[in-house]
């Protein structure tokens, strides 16, 4: 029972992650194209700016929760996507020092080094993370002795790219509806109008990646199993048709909410498809890695769980507030305080 309420929690955490860090990391990649000039690009960045850092802690406790509750899979994971992980590292430790840096020098050739860092920064992140769970969904090639057999290379599988161009998508039209919500005029017209032209390519790609998914993945096991699971379904399926509409009508609260059902939906869809896997073998069912041969003693789990319940609301609570203190639209007034970037 605790090992499915770890599963459980793991999962959300992830969507949790995905759903606040994704706004940052769609706005970073598209920083050059939605800001045409400095005054733009500023305000961008500060439109991320009281949150980017804080986003991040939920991806720091999804792999905590990894560590602590199925340590067999947390050894596993980083030893088998050793590359990529690294990679997202670095991505995340450049895309910090740009938020740092970008503003320390007036230099146009400065700013725009910084730019592009961010954009790496950003792009990166959001290209490995749908990578990795793309490949994990379909089954990575581990043997009994929990061995990966693979490279980076084989990860780069059509099925894992489907996957990685989703999540930038996905990300993409989270950070267009969310720079909509902080900002006016030409800036805010600029945001829904991409918003807009993204809709239709990310429509195109959750429908290539479920098509990939049927025939290359085990995930509709469990939904065949228990019909009722299907439900799930509503939740990204009507968060991605009633988006356009909000869109329409100029990318308000409503928008940005049904862009975070999406992609919450989408990442839970998949985790209750994964069920009981954590890291599903391809090559012997029998050597995936799941929730039961992975976990933690009972003990662990129960203190966790104890802890879990008293701490993650504060964290949660602490969110919230923040969210809503800076939920006005910004001016130039917010560019010239001394702690913009």
């Amino acid at each position: 029972m605790l090992e499915t309420i770890w599963f459980l929690v793991w999962g959300i955490l992830w969507s949790v992650y995905f759903v606040l860090d994704g706004f940052d990391l769609g706005l970073g990649a598209l920083l050059p194209v939605l800001g045409k000039t400095d005054t733009d690009r500023r305000t961008i960045l500060n439109a991320m700016g009281p949150f980017w850092d804080g986003n991040e802690v939920w991806l720091i406790t999804a792999g905590g929760v990894t560590f602590a509750a199925f340590p067999t899979a947390y050894a596993i994971m980083f030893s088998s996507l050793y590359t990529p992980l690294m990679l997202l590292l670095i991505a995340l430790i450049i895309r910090g020092v740009a938020f740092e840096f970008r503003h320390l020098h007036d230099c146009p050739r400065w700013r725009a080094l910084w730019d592009w860092a961010m954009v790496i920064g950003s792009f990166l992140p959001a290209l490995l993370l749908g990578v990795a769970f793309a490949n994990i969904f379909q089954g990575l090639p581990l043997d009994k002795q929990g061995i990966f057999q693979g490279n980076f290379f084989s990860l780069l599988n059509p099925y894992g790219l489907a996957g990685g161009v989703l999540f930038v998508l996905l990300f993409a039209l989270h950070g267009c509806l969310w720079l909509a919500l902080r900002t006016h005029g030409e800036l805010h017209d600029r945001a829904v109008a991409m918003a807009g032209r993204i809709y239709p390519i990310l429509a195109a790609a959750i429908a290539l990646f479920v098509v990939l998914t049927v025939p290359l993945t085990g995930l509709l096991r469990n939904y065949l199993t228990n019909p009722l699971l299907l439900v799930l379904l509503a939740i990204p399926v009507g968060c991605l048709v009633l988006v356009r509409k909000e869109i329409q009508k100029g990318a308000g609260w409503k928008a940005w909410a049904l862009s975070a059902g999406l992609i919450a939906g989408l990442t839970l869809f998949g985790v209750t498809g994964l069920y009981p896997n954590i890291l599903p073998s391809s090559l012997d069912p029998a050597a995936s890695v799941t929730a039961f041969n992975a976990a933690s003693s009972t003990k662990t789990l129960s203190i966790m769980l104890l802890v879990a319940l008293i701490f993650v609301p504060v964290v949660a609570l602490y969110q919230v507030w923040m969210y809503r203190t800076f939920s006005h639209k910004m001016d130039e007034r917010d560019l010239s305080h001394d702690n913009a970037y």
